[in-house]
């Protein structure tokens, strides 16, 4: 990992991510996702999401249907669409996600299920 990168992540408690660009139209993260762990399932009303796996292995979760996708896959996400991303494999899963639309502030996350205890919106 960079320093860069070292230096401007954040942790959560599935793994941690960091900014890799942040403009008025759209936001660039690298997601790691930790052995067994996942995020929360969540939508957005403002924001699509496009998601590359770069390492590893993701189970995605779109509203009813989950499927396992690796490196080089990639899957897009529809603002509105429930969503979450699990780490299935024994080795951390990294993504590479491209946020567009309107906002990407933290008020935009509607959370439904949330394995660590974050307060949900449903």
């Amino acid at each position: 990992m960079s320093d860069f990168a070292k230096t401007n992540r954040t942790d959560r408690p599935w793994g941690s991510f960091v900014i890799l660009a942040d403009g008025a139209n759209a936001k660039v993260k690298r997601l790691v996702v930790n052995p067994g762990q996942r995020l929360s399932l969540q939508s957005h009303k403002f924001r699509d999401e496009h998601w590359v796996v770069v390492a590893g292995k993701a189970e995605i979760t779109l509203d009813a249907t989950t499927k396992v996708i690796g490196y080089g896959e990639h899957i897009f996400v529809k603002r509105g669409t429930k969503h979450r991303i699990a780490c299935s494999g024994q080795q951390p899963t990294e993504i590479i996600e491209v946020q567009v639309g309107e906002s990407f502030a933290e008020e935009d996350i509607v959370r439904y299920s949330d394995d660590y205890g974050r307060e949900t919106s449903s």
